[in-house]
């Protein structure tokens, strides 16, 4: 991965905290990641990385705390200002989120349409980039319903580059994908990082992609950051909840608890 000195600060999270009625997700959530780093974000289930990636779209709001993307906040801000740093955001969702009654070139072109970015030549000269750069070309005339689960990644990652943004934030790329796809899409990952200069923002459970794309892994626990460094340290870590999360143990502090993972007494 990238070795060389990152000082701009991309995206962050100051001392964020939200609840939805008495249930509290983030607890003082502090995050930074660095222009052109790869910032992978574990955690057991429920403890606030998709909540964290609505806060930082601007999608939702913190009760206290505040977000920021190139040093603006998107918090409690208007529309107009949202809507002009999020065109510096890309998003891949868990399931692509694509459209099914329009084609995989209708598809990628969608954002650019909506927008108003671009349209005739110009539109099609940007998506037919983004198609040839994700091997997408042979299925451009093909509707989601008809293509494979990596491919449905593949095009929703196409589509969240068209407006170029300098961000791009995954949602469990790897999810439903068998080990041989899942690597494609990790090296997509590196590839967008090396060729593109992107700052990519990673939710995942997949600890082997997470080892793989990483410059730092953050490890969210109850509404907080547990640690923030690289692969190597974070497998090094002496906390047991970390190592009992890293190698999926069954036993350890993080008890089961109506599907909610909680720490017992004896940590």
């Amino acid at each position: 991965m990238r070795t060389e000195k990152l000082d701009t600060i991309a995206i962050e999270m100051r001392n964020v905290h939200k609840a939805f009625g008495e249930r509290k997700i983030l607890k003082g959530m502090n995050i930074k990641v660095k222009k052109g780093e790869t910032m992978v974000i574990v955690g057991p289930s429920g403890t606030g990385k998709s909540v964290s990636l609505k806060h930082l779209t601007g999608l939702l709001d913190p009760d206290e705390g505040e977000c920021f993307i190139f040093d603006e906040s998107i918090s409690f801000c208007d529309e107009k200002k949202k809507k002009k740093l999020r065109s510096k955001l890309g998003v891949l969702f868990q399931s692509g989120a694509l459209i099914n009654w329009l084609t995989v070139y209708e598809n990628v072109a969608l954002p650019l349409r909506e927008h108003k970015i671009a349209d005739g030549e110009e539109l099609d000269q940007i998506v037919m980039e983004k198609l040839k750069w994700l091997d997408l070309v042979p299925a451009k005339d093909t509707l989601p319903g008809n293509i494979s689960g990596g491919m449905k990644k593949r095009v929703g990652l196409a589509r969240a580059l068209t407006s170029r943004p300098e961000i791009v934030m995954y949602d469990e790329p790897t999810s439903g994908l068998d080990p041989v796809m899942s690597n494609v899409i990790n090296d997509l990952v590196i590839r967008m990082q090396k060729e593109l200069g992107l700052t990519s923002i990673v939710v995942t459970h997949d600890m082997s992609s997470a080892y793989r794309i990483a410059d730092r892994i953050s490890f969210l626990y109850e509404g907080q950051v547990l640690f923030c460094g690289t692969s190597d340290d974070l497998q090094k870590s002496a906390d047991p909840v970390i190592q009992q999360f890293i190698h999926g143990r069954t036993e350890g502090p993080m008890i089961l608890d109506h599907s909610e993972l909680k720490v017992s007494k004896s940590r």
